[in-house]
């Protein structure tokens, strides 16, 4: 399978700001590129690359006052397979735990533990360890919150969505995260691509999607609470401890977003020659 995917956005600034963004595939994806258009500016300005301490690869440059357009397009190969079950995934015990996963462990801007550890022992301390659990907890945030682009809140943490019951997928995601961490499981925050391949299509414009990876039989393995069941085509952009690690755009200044197009979908090999013509 072959899945096209991208963005075109616009930011107004009001004086030279710096910015730093995460937009881009994740560099897992690279061997899998069959397109990789330039990273396109209209006005035409310099930029530069750098990784940041949890491997997610961060576009810096600064933009010039007024309108700055940014895109790129993608293509890369998928195996058209779904996210994996993996019901036998066993949790690893605490005392073998890599290092690096044990800030996955603590608590973090909009993840608080030490509000959510007693309701996440009665809520899911009887159910069965390591997948079991995750899952059991994906269905009680995807059952507890209502999903709404209405409800969207920059600032919302995981103990507010879950006293408000609300959310879009970054309060799924950290609720969710939240909850794995009061249980011992470790658990990261993702963003990334995600679209309707092998679904009904979603008529709302599509949008960067957040899910989570908890650390299972010594490997991350990816977890959705917001749909709550395996899709195709997910490419992830960035991972960190939560939304506050590996937002889209962070200014050091003030910025309004005035345009915002993200496309996923499946193409055919007709489209990559298409793209390889116009880009020659």
């Amino acid at each position: 399978m072959l899945i096209r995917y991208g963005y075109d956005l616009v930011f107004q600034c009001f004086q030279p700001t710096l910015m730093v963004c995460l937009l881009d595939s994740h560099q897992e994806y690279d061997y899998r590129v069959r397109f990789k258009s330039p990273f396109y500016t209209t006005p035409s300005i310099a930029t530069q690359t750098y990784y940041d301490t949890f491997g997610n690869c961060v576009r810096r440059f600064v933009a010039p006052a007024g309108d700055l357009a940014i895109s790129r397009d993608f293509v890369i190969e998928d195996s058209g397979l779904a996210d994996g079950y993996e019901q036998v995934a066993q949790e690893v015990p605490l005392e073998f735990l890599p290092s690096e996963t044990l800030v996955y462990l603590l608590g973090s801007r909009y993840c608080e533990t030490d509000k959510l550890g007693d309701i996440a022992w009665q809520l899911f301390g009887s159910t069965p360890r390591g997948w079991p659990r995750v899952k059991a907890i994906c269905d009680f945030v995807m059952n507890h919150l209502t999903f709404g682009y209405p409800y969207a809140r920059s600032t919302r943490t995981a103990f507010e969505a879950y006293n408000e019951r609300v959310g879009v997928c970054r309060d799924f995601a950290h609720l969710a995260v939240t909850f794995c961490r009061c249980m011992n499981i470790p658990a990261r925050y993702a963003n990334g691509f995600l679209g309707d391949i092998g679904v009904p299509p979603d008529p709302a414009p599509m949008d960067y999607n957040a899910w989570f990876e908890a650390y299972l039989d010594g490997r991350w393995i990816t977890f959705d609470a917001r749909h709550n069941t395996p899709r195709i085509g997910r490419v992830t952009v960035a991972r960190g401890r939560d939304a506050t690690d590996i937002p889209l755009a962070t200014s050091f200044g003030p910025h309004i977003l005035k345009g915002f197009k993200v496309w996923t979908e499946e193409v055919d090999e007709s489209v990559v020659r298409d793209l390889e013509r116009r880009s020659a």
